[in-house]
């Protein structure tokens, strides 16, 4: 459905008999929140925005400050395929704005849709490719896998082809064009890619792909969980970003006359992700259990450098299509599906603009397994470490003034102040780990 104006969606509801509308957006740790409205309150909706309560919502107002008004962006109208077809049901992404009318600084969207114009003002269009990896497992409460298969395996090893299939003519149902599904390297663990888009259109079908995974899980008796590393022992859940600038219809990352393809602005982009790395690792990698995944040994990137074959490195320049204009991008591996997009994408942006800015100089790539260097040759290369704890990765984001501009004092405070009661909370917790190595010898 391609609606553009408050017109085009006030004549789809009609024609579609639509029995509610579901208004959707994302609090500061990126989970989806949504109320619904019936069709006669669309117009209101459409015009002045719906009020409410944001005092409950996880970063927003505080009590006395609490009026939100939700104001439905009409580009993001899609019927959902899940809802019953003699009553549809649709859903609109929103902004949240202030009683006056203003941007609400607390808004997750709001911040990516400010870095995006800031791109815009240099003239760039931020295009992204998330490639979503995540779990099926039988309940949602212990992760007991489905079935046995590995990387791009067919049934019958794999058992979730069916799953998968349900989930992606849904989700081009609502928009969303899909270039790839398969089974991915761990138990039950799978992966659907979406075909790569500007930045706000992809962040919007980043949290409904991942709402439709779950969603059609449950429908068939499962449970779907993009936790970075639910199971020891076997590989984490990963959100490689491929990611670029376009300018003027131009991939200003390509350069036919470089050894790499890569332009001035590419390499100093790529040099940005580099060099901020440490201190966007709590946005794009935001839960304690993300720090799991982050470890050698599991294809999960550990150390900060670039390479073109190299998937132990942080970055890849993917060579799928060596010199051909379109396909020349970055992929930033390090963020996990369960962060929040906007957020995420919003500091990856920031980093690489800033690297644009100063002309930051790209270090040589790294085509050895990295993994099995020493550290002294890490140190040799000038290798540095992602991370390896929230903690360590709150305290690298606390210092930074590239994140704090990026999202602003609000949500850089209200992130950081989540993230810390998170880490306080898993540090007193007493683990079944600790019990069973300790208790039987101290």
């Amino acid at each position: 459905m391609d609606c553009k104006t408050s017109e085009d969606v006030f004549k789809a509801v009609k024609d579609h008999n639509v029995s509610f509308i579901q208004i959707w957006f994302a609090d500061v740790l990126g989970v989806l929140k949504s109320f619904s409205i019936r069709p006669s309150e669309l117009e209101e909706a459409m015009s002045e925005g719906m009020g409410f309560d944001g005092s409950s919502i996880e970063g927003f107002s505080r009590i006395e400050e609490s009026d939100m008004i939700a104001k439905p962006d009409p580009a993001t109208f899609q019927l959902l395929p899940w809802r019953p077809e003699d009553q549809p049901v649709a859903r609109m992404f929103c902004d949240i704005l202030q009683p006056d009318g203003s941007p609400y600084p607390g808004d997750p969207r709001y911040v990516f849709k400010r870095m995006l114009a800031k791109a815009a003002e240099k003239g760039y269009t931020y295009y992204l490719g998330p490639e979503l990896e995540y779990f099926y497992f039988a309940n949602n409460q212990a992760p007991e896998v489905i079935d046995k298969g590995g990387y791009f395996d067919a049934p019958p090893l794999d058992l979730g082809n069916d799953l998968r299939r349900q989930t992606i003519f849904a989700l081009e149902k609502l928009g969303v064009r899909i270039e790839y599904s398969h089974h991915e390297v761990a138990d039950s663990q799978h992966e659907i890619d979406m075909r790569y888009d500007e930045g706000l259109r992809m962040a919007d079908k980043t949290m409904t792909l991942r709402v439709t995974v779950k969603v059609y899980a449950m429908l068939n008796g499962y449970y779907a969980t993009f936790m970075p590393k639910p199971i020891f022992g076997i590989n984490g859940s990963g959100m490689h970003t491929h990611q670029s600038l376009f300018k003027g219809g131009k991939n200003a990352f390509y350069d036919p006359k470089d050894e790499y393809n890569l332009s001035a602005a590419g390499k100093a982009y790529i040099a940005g992700l580099l060099k901020h790395a440490r201190e966007i690792t709590s946005i794009c990698s935001q839960w304690v259990n993300s720090y799991k995944r982050l470890v050698p040994g599991y294809e999960a990137p550990v150390y900060v450098s670039w390479a073109r074959r190299n998937r132990s490195a942080l970055v890849r320049v993917p060579m799928y299509k060596p010199g051909k204009e379109a396909a020349t991008r970055c992929e930033y591996r390090a963020p996990d599906p369960a962060c929040n997009p906007y957020l995420a994408f919003a500091v990856m942006l920031a980093a690489g603009l800033r690297g644009i800015e100063q002309n930051y100089p790209l270090p040589d790539p790294v085509e050895q397994d990295i993994y099995h260097m020493t550290e002294a040759e890490r140190a040799r290369h000038g290798i540095a470490s992602l991370p390896g704890s929230l903690y360590e990765a709150i305290e690298e984001t606390e210092k930074s003034d590239l994140v704090r501009e990026t999202l602003g004092d609000h949500i850089f405070n209200k992130f950081l102040e989540n993230k810390k009661i998170e880490w306080d909370a898993y540090r007193m917790h007493v683990s079944a780990f600790e019990i069973d190595r300790y208790l039987p010898i101290l």
